[in-house]
């Protein structure tokens, strides 16, 4: 099962970062038919989803964002395509690092 690791800084802190994520979190519903749950933390928050032939878990903090996200197999023939989507969606949702 081909696996994609995305991690991005910024400089947000947390309450901005949770916007962001609430955002990624429309996108990955309405867009991309995901089934999204949140958990949020003290310092860190973890967004787990997923949907047929995918799954994952976005991690929030005040200074990153980590996103590890699961193919199935037949998703995972097209894994560049999928990751240069997400890293562009996710660049353009978190703006310039300052």
């Amino acid at each position: 099962m081909p696996e994609l690791k995305i991690e991005r800084e910024h400089t947000l802190g947390l309450d901005g970062a949770r916007l962001v994520a609430e955002r990624w979190r429309e996108q990955a519903e309405q867009d991309w038919g995901m089934t999204c749950a949140s958990e949020p933390g003290e310092a860190l928050d973890r967004m787990r989803f997923e949907r047929s032939g995918v799954s994952g878990e976005l991690s929030v903090s005040a200074t990153r964002f980590d996103l590890q996200i699961k193919l199935g197999f037949l998703l995972g023939a097209y894994s560049g395509k999928i990751e240069e989507k997400i890293k562009a969606n996710l660049d353009a949702l978190l703006g310039p690092v300052a």
